[in-house]
C-alpha cells in the first residue's frame, strides 16, 4: 500500500510542477475542483446534471487553464522542454486533450443532427430532454475516458500505474483545493507564475 500511494504522489508531484505553473491555471483549477465536488454529490441525484456540470464548468474551467494560460516553452523552472513533459505526461497529454474534446463537442451536434443516434436511443421529445440527454452521453463519455486511459496506462506502465493514475483523477478535486486555495490570493498580489518552491526534485516513472 506505501508504495501504491507513492505512486499516487509521484503522479500529483509531477502533475503539479510540470502542468500547473501559472497562479491562473491554478485558480481555474480551484474552481473546477468545487465543481467537481458538486457533480459528485449529483451523481447520486441527477446524473445528467453532474455531466454537464463536470464537462461544461469543470472540465472547461481546467482545460482553458492550461490551453490559454500554462507555459508551453522550456521550463526553466525544471529545466526540462515542454515536449520532454508531453512525452512522460501519465494522463492525457494535450494531443490526447484535443482528441477528447473533439468527441465531446460532436455529442450534443450529432444528438442535434439523429436525435435518435441512428437508432440507439429513444429522441428526446423537447430540449429539456435534449438538454438531458447531453449530459448522461457526456458523463459516459468522462467514464470512459478514465477506464480506457486507465487500461491503457496498465498495459503500456503496469496495472498499479494505470490504477494509481485512476485514483490520483478521481481524488483531484480534493487535492487541487488543499493545494490550490491560495492561488487567488498570490494572483492578486500580481504573482503570476508559481515559484514552484514546495515541490520535490524531479522524478520518473519506474
Amino acid at each position: 500500500m506505501t508504495r501504491f500511494l507513492d505512486k499516487v504522489r509521484t503522479l500529483r508531484v509531477d502533475d503539479h510542477r510540470y502542468y500547473h505553473q501559472s497562479r491562473i491555471n491554478q485558480t481555474l483549477h480551484l474552481v473546477s475542483a468545487i465543481s467537481f465536488l458538486v457533480a459528485y454529490a449529483l451523481l447520486f441525484i441527477d446524473p445528467a446534471a453532474a455531466g454537464l456540470t463536470g464537462w461544461l464548468v469543470g472540465m472547461v474551467t481546467r482545460q482553458s487553464g492550461h490551453i490559454f494560460w500554462e507555459p508551453r516553452g522550456f521550463d526553466t523552472v525544471h529545466g526540462v522542454s515542454y515536449e520532454y513533459k508531453e512525452s512522460i505526461k501519465a494522463g492525457y497529454n494535450m494531443r490526447r486533450k484535443g482528441i477528447l474534446i473533439m468527441v465531446w463537442l460532436s455529442i450534443p451536434l450529432l444528438l442535434r443532427v439523429r436525435p435518435d443516434l441512428f437508432g440507439l436511443v429513444d429522441a428526446a421529445p423537447d430540449f429539456a430532454g435534449y438538454v438531458h440527454q447531453v449530459g448522461l452521453f457526456w458523463l459516459a463519455l468522462g467514464a470512459a475516458g478514465l477506464l480506457l486511459r486507465t487500461a491503457h496506462l496498465s498495459l503500456l506502465r503496469g496495472p498499479s500505474w494505470g490504477l494509481a493514475w485512476a485514483v490520483k483523477v478521481l481524488t483531484d478535486p480534493v487535492h487541487n483545493i488543499d493545494i490550490y486555495w491560495k492561488s487567488p490570493l498570490a494572483l492578486l498580489r500580481g504573482e503570476r507564475l508559481d515559484p514552484m518552491q514546495d515541490v520535490l526534485p524531479p522524478q520518473r516513472m519506474a
